[in-house]
This record gives C-alpha cells, structure tokens and sequence, in this order.
C-alpha cells in the first residue's frame, strides 16, 4: 500500500502541471482575443484572423449569455479568462482532496482501528467543509440551490447554519455565516480528536 504513495504524487503533480499549462494556454488566448475584440491589435491582421478563428468557437456561449444579460461582447474573453482560471483552481482542489482521502486511507489501513476511526472523522468534517464552500460559491452565481448537483451540500449545512444566522450578525448585506460555521467546524474537529485521544 506505502508503495502507491510516489505514484500517487507523481500523477498529482502531472496533472497539476497539466491544468496549469492548459489555463496559462487559454488565458493567453483569451486575453488575444480580447485586444483583437477591442481593437488593440487591427482585426484585420491575418494573427488576428487565426485568433478569432480558433478561440471565438469557445468564447461564443459566454458571449451569448453576456449580450442577454446587457453586457458587453467585448468583455467575454475576459470572463472565458475567469472562468478557465476558477475551472483550473476547482480542478486542482478537487484532486488534491481525493488525494488527502486516499493517503488517509493508506495511513488509516495500516493503524489498525483507531486509524480508520480517525480518517473517518476527519473525512466528515472534510465533506462539510466542502458543502459549506459550494454554498458559497452558489449564492455568488446565478445557480439554484435545488439543482441536483448541490442540493446535497445545502441539505448537509442547513441544519448547521440556520441556528448560526439567528447568532451571527449581517455585516451590511453580507452573511458571515458560513465563515464563522467553517471554523467552527475545524474547532469541533479538533476537539473531538483530542477528547478521543487521536
């Protein structure tokens, strides 16, 4: 099972490297095709050509929803950029944490018990931590929080932050809820392992 650690690590760091290259790749696409939408490099140039002909295809939907929303055409390159960068950021965490998961699991299965007892605590308070970033991140975009893919996390820190907002004070017209309910749930982590001895 030890013997798995180095590949594990080498294919974490592969497809990091990967991601990475790709969204540096699309984010200087992106930001080609914006100088070119706004006219700082001449649009007839045959670079400028290429670079419509090969980014606009992917550019176009985010374009569409932009035009329907009142905003500018212009600036969908710019957020095709945000987007690759936060899908290269989720991209990464995601696989780190399935990593951690897996180390733990090799670490648990070889401690006998105790260990699984413990990887299994702390991947609960994982998968809470997890629900309560996609609640955030879901009140930030235009998802509802009943679609299928993140209803589980709403059903997870409901019953969690409903008692925190009657504590917690607004700050103006935002709910600090979740952050304090994040580190809440670290401390609870914490001391849970120490009251069990781990």
């Amino acid at each position: 099972m030890m013997a798995l650690l180095p590949l594990l690590a080498l294919f974490a760091g592969a497809v990091r490297t990967v991601v990475a290259v790709a969204v540096v790749i699309l984010a200087i696409a992106f930001l080609l095709d914006w100088l070119v939408r706004t006219r700082r490099i001449n649009p007839f140039h045959p670079m400028a050509r290429t670079i419509r002909r090969f980014v606009d295809p992917m550019v176009t939907p985010i374009e569409r929803r932009i035009v329907r929303a009142g905003g500018s055409p212009s600036s969908a390159p710019i957020w095709a950029l945000v987007g690759a960068v936060f899908l290269g950021i989720v991209i990464i965490s995601g696989l780190d944490f399935v990593l951690q998961g897996l180390v733990a699991m090799i670490f648990a299965a070889s401690s006998g018990p105790a260990g699984l007892f413990v990887m299994l605590v702390k991947l609960t308070f994982d998968v809470l931590r997890l629900a309560i970033i996609i609640v955030v991140l879901v009140s930030w975009l235009p998802i509802s929080p009943f679609s299928g893919w993140v209803r589980w996390a709403f059903a997870l820190t409901e019953p969690l932050l409903r008692p925190l907002r009657d504590i917690v004070p607004r700050l103006g017209m935002f709910d600090i809820t979740p952050i304090v309910a994040y580190f809440l749930l670290g401390i609870l982590e914490w001391a849970f392992l120490r009251m069990v001895g781990m």
